[in-house]
């Protein structure tokens, strides 16, 4: 407040008004371009360049992740829901669409018929997950022992949303697009990813917060207050920089 040392002689009390801090709602937990699944708080990306099954394991590795697996039908059916944005370059038909995910046909009989059964291809996945009974690929060579799997989706919503989709057991030298999936991180207010233990500013519009990354979680937040620009009656915060104002008075 600023009052005068005449109050009560007609003169009122001016108030200031300073920034104050508000409820503060963290939504973005996953690179750009990845879909966050709180369920298994992870998040996933759909690569559109054509790669063969090992090309794959690698570039999702080299973003801090792994072709993806599952843990259960309601993380399958957020898969199915999403837009991937998909765009008519990639390796299949427009109206449906196979990724390399992270499973593993092991092939134990070939008398009549092709007999085997999943494997997750990460050994140190916790996923209880496995595919049911695949439709098999191209032809495969008698050497082959091992298929990878190929998760088809369709391109209309409407199959999508009602969880419509089929497994592949593909030659795994073919190439296709291919689905990662890592853990959630933190993301800071200029979109880059905060590694365990650092302080950051989230997103959001709040760009004096500091925060500690924990499990991809912002914690232990702390906020600091401006005073308002002196001799300037109008002004605009700057949305990404702390107590940054720009003066708009004539």
């Amino acid at each position: 407040t600023d009052s005068r040392h005449n109050r009560g002689r007609g003169e009122t009390t001016r108030f200031h008004t300073v920034n104050v801090a508000q409820p503060v709602r963290f939504s973005r937990k996953c690179p750009t371009g990845w879909h966050h699944y709180e369920g298994t708080a992870s998040c996933y990306r759909v690569y559109l360049n054509g790669e063969n099954y090992w090309d794959a394991v690698q570039t999702c590795q080299r973003v801090n992740g792994s072709l993806a697996t599952f843990t259960a039908d309601q993380e399958l059916r957020f898969i199915l829901a999403q837009e991937w944005d998909l765009e008519e370059k990639a390796f299949v038909r427009k109206d449906q669409r196979r990724f390399w995910v992270g499973y593993q046909y092991v092939i134990t009989n070939r008398n009549h018929s092709l007999e085997g059964h999943w494997e997750v291809a990460y050994k140190g996945s916790s996923e209880v997950f496995l595919p049911p009974d695949p439709i098999f690929g191209t032809a495969m060579s008698e050497k082959e022992n091992v298929l990878c799997a190929q998760l088809q989706c369709f391109h209309f919503p409407t199959l999508r949303h009602h969880g419509l989709h089929s497994w592949y057991a593909e030659n795994c030298y073919e190439k296709s697009s291919f689905l990662c999936k890592r853990s959630q991180t933190c993301v800071d207010i200029k979109d880059n990813i905060v590694d365990e233990g650092y302080y950051f500013t989230p997103k959001g519009n709040d760009p004096c917060l500091s925060c500690t990354c924990h499990n991809g979680e912002p914690e232990m937040c702390v906020a600091a207050l401006c005073e308002r620009p002196q001799g300037c009656q109008q002004y605009r915060k700057d949305p990404k920089e702390c107590c940054k104002f720009t003066c708009l008075d004539p």
